[in-house]
Formats: structure tokens, C-alpha cells, sequence
């Protein structure tokens, strides 16, 4: 008797050249306030940071969205349908399972930015299912016009993930834009999205500075990425992390804020960083149920249905492209 050997995933790399990196930097240290793509943040280093955040006892977002996904993923397996399951800033990679046993789709393809990372959870997951093919892609998908052109997506049905909340990085004109760049990259396939909601002012800001300081540790290695890639002089020591919920907006800023006045050289350019100016290194804007139908709307997408857990801390919505 022969043992089947398991697929190895396949990897694509569309990463940004630090050309683009630079230029982006530029565009961000020019903004009011300044602020980096999200992205930034997840090199080899920030993505395994970012791992230990969700392990956090603060952090509860992806303990939930898991137990959720658990719990419902057959329900959303006959409501959706099958197809090429397409995850949009995969991660880990720890979420997919569920959908993975339920749907058995004809493929898994994740995106991500950090190529590294994103070939070391395939490679994990592929051995959790030897079954289903799977590509991985290092990108933006932010910018990402078109999917490659790859036999394991060619003329099939795709069905797209985008769990995490991880559309609460985006403004709301932002997020209406990635949403319809979505539909183009799922050809008119569905979308299941991920989005957390508004709580109390203590649990968000604990969730996004926990006691242990990984929170922390993860946004200062936002400096030493820039000084590692692209050449710059930041001192992390002269930058304090804070997390603060913005009611108006919904939203969590998190920002490293300048402790003196001082000068960082990005790629040979001087920028100058006053006493007490954030920079910002991500949101987190938090879903109504309302809110998520009506961006749903303004950005081309039939809201259908949204799954919960008990306690209401998070959803799962289930769109299909309008016509």
C-alpha cells in the first residue's frame, strides 16, 4: 500500500520593490497626520509579533472570529457555495480550516505581504489538508489589479475571505475603494468579510496596548523595518506607542508618538518630527451592523447575511456582487 505524497504549496512573490517603498514613505511622512501604509508593519519580524498579539488575554478578536468560524461554517458552506477559496492578507493563516473542511474547495490561495511568512503557514496548513492545492501570493492586495494568471484559478468559481477586521485599517473612502477592487479580483464571486464592532473604550484600547507590551513592540519594529529596508536613522527609544479610541470615527489610532523634537534621514531625505507628533501606524475602525450594510452598498455589494457570536463582538457577512 502507497501513501499519497501531500502537495507542496506553490508561491508566487509580487512583493514591492523598496523603490515603491520609498516612494510610499514619502507620500505617508507628507500626510497630516503621517501615516504608513498598514502593511509596513508585517515584515518576517512584525508578522511574528502580530502573532503573539492574538494570543494576548486582551486581545479577543481572533479567539472569537475562530470559535465563530467554527461553529458556522457549515451553515456558510451551503450558503455560499464552493469554489477557489481566495483569503485576501492571510496571516497565519489560522482561520481558513474551517471553511477549508467545509466547502472543500477546488483550491486555496492566499495573499499576504510578507513572503516568508506567508510560506511558512502554507506550509503548515498544506499538511492540515494534503488535499486541496494551494498558491501562495506576497503582494499588496491593495493594489493588486488582477490575480495571476495560474492553472488552480483559471476559469473557476472564486469565493473571496477577508477575515481579521482587517478593513478597519482602511478610511471609509479606502475601504469602499478595496471592496470594489475586490469584486474585479473575485470576477463577481462572493465575498465573506470579517468585521469587529464597537465596545466599551476599555476593552478596545487594552486590546490594542496589552499589559505584556507586544502591542508596543510590534509598532517600534514599524522604525526598524524602515531603517533595515530603506536606509533610515529612526531611534525607536525617542517614540512612545499609544492606542486611543475615536468615538466620532469608530475607530482605534494607534500611533508611535515623537518624546523630542528631532530629525529621522529616510533614504537620504530629512524628516522632522516635532514633541508630541504621532505618527500613525494603523486604524482599527469598528463595524455597526448598520455601518458594515451600508458600506456594503456605497461600495457595489449585495449585503445577504451575517453570522455572530453570542456575546455580538463580531460578525461574518456574506456579499454577492451587484450587477
Amino acid at each position: 500500500m502507497t501513501t499519497q505524497t501531500p502537495a507542496r504549496p506553490q508561491l508566487i512573490d509580487l512583493h514591492p520593490p523598496n523603490a515603491d517603498m520609498q516612494r510610499l514613505v514619502h507620500n505617508g511622512l507628507q500626510r497630516e497626520p503621517r501615516q504608513l501604509p498598514a502593511w509596513f508593519l508585517y515584515d518576517q519580524e512584525g508578522s511574528r509579533l502580530f502573532d503573539q498579539i492574538c494570543e494576548q488575554p486582551e486581545y479577543s478578536l481572533t479567539r472569537t472570529e475562530i470559535s465563530l468560524l467554527e461553529s458556522s461554517a457549515a451553515d456558510i458552506a451551503r450558503a455560499i457555495g464552493s469554489g477557489v477559496i481566495v483569503e485576501f492578507g492571510a496571516g497565519s493563516a489560522r482561520k481558513v480550516g474551517p471553511l477549508l473542511e467545509a466547502m472543500q474547495p477546488s483550491a486555496y490561495v492566499a495573499l499576504d505581504i510578507s513572503a516568508d511568512h506567508l510560506r511558512q503557514s502554507m506550509a503548515s496548513l498544506q499538511a492540515q489538508h494534503p488535499c486541496v492545492p494551494m498558491l501562495g501570493i506576497c503582494c499588496d492586495h491593495s493594489q493588486l489589479d488582477a490575480l495571476p494568471d495560474h492553472p488552480l484559478i483559471r476559469g473557476e468559481r472564486r469565493v473571496g475571505f477577508f477575515p481579521g477586521s482587517s478593513l478597519g485599517n482602511f478610511t471609509r473612502a479606502e475601504a469602499i475603494a478595496l471592496l470594489r477592487r475586490f469584486r474585479r479580483l473575485l470576477d463577481g464571486g462572493p465575498l465573506l468579510l470579517g468585521l469587529d464592532q464597537p465596545k466599551s473604550r476599555s476593552r478596545l484600547e487594552a486590546a490594542y496596548n496589552d499589559a505584556a507590551g507586544i502591542s508596543a513592540a510590534f509598532a517600534h519594529n514599524l522604525l526598524q523595518r524602515l531603517n533595515n529596508d530603506l536606509g533610515a536613522d529612526f531611534n525607536p527609544d525617542n517614540f512612545l506607542y499609544e492606542a486611543v479610541w475615536q468615538e466620532t470615527e469608530s475607530r482605534v489610532r494607534m500611533a508611535l508618538i515623537s518624546e523630542v523634537n528631532q530629525t529621522v534621514s529616510v533614504g537620504g531625505e530629512p524628516w522632522t518630527f516635532s514633541l508630541g507628533q504621532p505618527l500613525v501606524t494603523e486604524y482599527s475602525v469598528k463595524y455597526s451592523a448598520e455601518m458594515a450594510r451600508e458600506l456594503a452598498k456605497d461600495a457595489s455589494w449585495h449585503w445577504r447575511h451575517r453570522w455572530h457570536d453570542p456575546a455580538d463582538d463580531l460578525s461574518l457577512h456574506w456579499l454577492e456582487a451587484a450587477d
